[in-house]
């Protein structure tokens, strides 16, 4: 077969990479043209649209991804030795033979576990006391040999405890596999499901499964279906099917383990139906879907118990519905409707409510225990992360929660709700790290509109807020998820080589309740870039950083926010971490075939539409990528990724390359073996890691990596 001309390039890239100690080429894709097409007539040039292979076997662009790859190893070779050290410190910090905190459901104590040089977790239980003899469920360390890339997604016990369903996945793209095993004996079944999600349910005859099957294109969770155990899969009972492509699908026992109910969700509405656990023949739905109207619901104590925002309940609240409710006519106001108070969720027990909370950019827990009787969980630090740990069973006075801040490893407490004693049950061992070293701050940064973004920052004790220390920026700002300052262990490496670490709190996540994350999507998407920005502004104006030694770092939706604000900004930032960057919003968003673009029109806005667009065009990274000088980059893809396919950054990578007029390294590692997570277990993620910090420390000039070998690498 004759090669490709990229194929050629590629080969004598490699060829001379070994031949020569001069720093390599970056490779140089060739461009083939090709016009993406929208209904409403407007057309763009794609030269690099051929990167997308739904295969992942052309021979051409493998042979991209692995030039690509060759050139990391060869422009990191000499940073080779820190990136070592890095990785020995982070791993170092880590307990090997650690544990979770177990918990108690009928009757079992579960909890999983870490041996010494093993990646991946043993899922165990004990029989009544946590002195019984250890049963192991699962030993994932024996699943995972020979596998490049496995996990387990969810597993699930019968309710006479004698059966374990679980879900695994051998390839990172989130199609799992179900596979049944009795705990009494350690037979694993022949039953086998494919191409499913990890949401498993048992029904209380302990020999009925409900799945959630995804479609084997879009990966969109589409139909509920009934597995009987011993039969075969295609003969598997249709449930329910959601026609509707913008709605993801979700299955689970309620409170009261008395129902099982399917949930959808799209970004705007859901819906559930249940059915009685004992017999689970006829789902019912328990009030119909209505466009802006979302809720969630539970059982417990004869009643529903439904978050919603029902109303213009914009920060949600809580109702209740007795239990043969189909209605939202049978509703009725529980916990009201703050503006000041955005309730996240809530915990049901025999005795009283634990009701998660944000307010004022924290995350609190109310404790209701009784008629107009009310109380919180106290907080010890200015910038924290508080929430609801595992509490499996609700016939108990004690609440478990976990608390975490930018120094305080993750810890698990139990408070009871009538005396008010609490107990440390476990804080995450970080071997070596002494909290009183380092200290966190909560500040406000000021938008250009005027809006305060709180912004969380830790640093090492002895810091000077004198204009001169490096920085790492990190921030979201997407679907409404909230990034909390929590405890991250491989972040103290940069703080005690003198950096400073901040989490920017920006529009289009929750922190500051709902109307935080409806200024920053569909026509506000660009108040994200903007805050990010302005943060950035602030924090070298405060002096926490040098102008000349910033680092922004984000991933997926996050790494929009890279390359949004590297187009916009690229004089405000030395270097620019960009893991499974969702970097080509228009033609993504196109494409309902790609996995999970339909279920995101209410995030981003549907291009199909005129309007949407040209608002999406206008900050889409790839298509806003000029000739102008960018900062250092370091971009990172999985192969397999499902959620931000990996031809995005391969196609941005290659038109930047084009573009680029900055001397600065870009450099695009693509793990070949996994999907949006990366790699597999919990020490070889860190191997990952350690590459990209030691670029970050070279390119920033820190100790450890010289300004001199900073300017080396380029």
């Amino acid at each position: 077969m004759k090669a490709s001309p990229f194929l050629f390039a590629a080969t004598l890239l490699m060829t001379s990479v070994s031949a020569s100690a001069t720093p390599p080429t970056p490779p140089d894709a060739v461009q083939k043209p090709y016009e993406v097409k929208a209904p409403h007539g407007a057309t763009r040039n794609d030269e690099y649209y051929w990167l997308r292979d739904d295969t992942r076997k052309n021979p051409d662009v493998i042979a991209y991804l692995n030039a690509e790859n060759a050139y990391v190893d060869t422009t990191m070779q000499r940073l080779k030795p820190l990136e070592d050290k890095l990785y020995e410190e982070i791993v170092g910090r880590i307990k090997q033979d650690d544990s979770s905190v177990p918990y108690r459901e009928r009757g079992w104590w579960y909890y999983s576990r870490f041996e010494t040089g093993q990646d991946y977790p043993v899922y165990a239980r004990r029989q009544g006391t946590m002195d019984a003899a250890e049963q192991v469920m699962l030993d994932v360390n024996e699943m995972a040999k020979g596998k490049d890339y496995f996990s387990v997604g969810d597993w699930v016990v019968s309710q006479d405890n004698k059966l374990l369903a679980w879900a695994e996945d051998d390839v990172g793209r989130r199609q799992y596999t179900i596979r049944v095993k009795n705990l009494e004996t350690g037979e694993i079944y022949e039953d086998r499901i494919s191409g499913v999600s990890p949401n498993l349910v048992w029904a209380d005859d302990n020999k009925t499964l409900f799945y959630i099957e995804k479609d084997p294109e879009t990966l969109l969770t589409k139909r509920v279906k009934k597995h009987v155990l011993g039969t075969p899969a295609s003969q598997d009972e249709l449930v329910y099917e959601e026609e509707d492509e913008s709605f993801y699908m979700g299955i689970g026992r309620t409170r009261d383990d008395k129902f099982i109910c399917i949930g959808v969700e799209s970004t705007v509405s859901s819906e559930s139906r249940c059915a009685p656990a004992a017999n689970p023949a006829r789902f019912t739905v328990l009030a119909p879907r209505e466009r802006d109207v979302e809720y969630s619901a539970d059982h417990h104590d004869g009643r529903w118990v439904i978050r919603t925002n029902e109303g213009g309940a914009k920060n949600f609240k809580i109702m209740t519905a007795p239990t043969d409710a189909t209605s939202r006519a049978q509703w009725k106001d529980w916990i009201e409707h703050r503006n000041d108070v955005f309730i996240e969720g809530f915990e049901l027990f025999d005795g009283f409510t634990a009701i998660a909370e944000r307010s004022n950019g924290l995350e609190r827990l109310r404790l209701l225990k009784g008629e107009g009787q009310e109380e919180y969980v106290k907080a010890d630090e200015p910038a924290y992360s508080m929430g609801l740990a595992t509490n499996a069973e609700p016939d108990t006075d004690w609440l478990r929660y976990t608390y975490t801040s930018l120094t305080t490893p993750a810890t698990t407490y139990e408070v009871n709700t009538k005396t008010g004693e609490r107990k440390l049950l476990k804080q995450q061992p970080v071997i070596g790290y002494d909290p009183e070293k380092y200290v966190t701050e909560r500040v406000w940064a000021n938008a250009k509109d005027g809006t305060k973004i709180p912004v969380s920052i830790v640093y090492k004790k002895g810091f000077k807020k004198d204009g001169t220390a490096p920085l790492l920026q990190y921030a979201y700002g997407s679907y409404g998820n909230s990034m909390d300052p929590a405890f991250n262990l491989p972040v103290v490496s940069l703080l005690d080589r003198g950096m400073v670490y901040a989490i920017a709190h920006i529009r289009g996540g929750q922190e500051m309740g709902r109307d935080w994350y409806d200024q920053g999507k569909l026509f506000n998407k660009k108040n994200t870039f903007t805050d990010f920005i302005d943060v950035t502004d602030f924090l070298v104006k405060e002096g926490y950083a040098a102008k000349d030694r910033v680092a922004a770092y984000g991933g997926s939706a996050g790494g929009l926010l890279m390359g949004a604000i590297s187009n916009m900004a690229p004089d405000k930032y030395r270097l620019i971490l960009s893991q499974v960057p969702f970097v080509d919003v228009v033609t993504t968003m196109l494409d309902p075939t790609i996995p999970l673009t339909t279920n995101e029109y209410d995030e981003w806005g549907n291009p199909e539409q005129k309007d949407y667009y040209e608002y999406m065009l206008s900050y889409s990274p790839y298509d806003n990528l000029k000739k102008q000088a960018y900062p250092a980059m370091f971009i990172g893809t999985g192969l397999w990724d499902s959620q931000v396919q990996y031809f995005e950054p391969a196609k941005y990578v290659a038109r930047l390359r084009d573009l680029n007029t900055s001397d600065k390294p870009v450099l695009f590692r693509t793990n070949m073996d996994a999907g949006h997570g990366g790699k597999s277990g919990r020490f070889r993620r860190y191997r990952e890691l350690a590459e990209m910090y030691a670029f970050t420390l070279d390119q920033l000039g820190v100790e450890g990596g010289s300004a001199e070998a900073a300017a080396a690498v380029k």
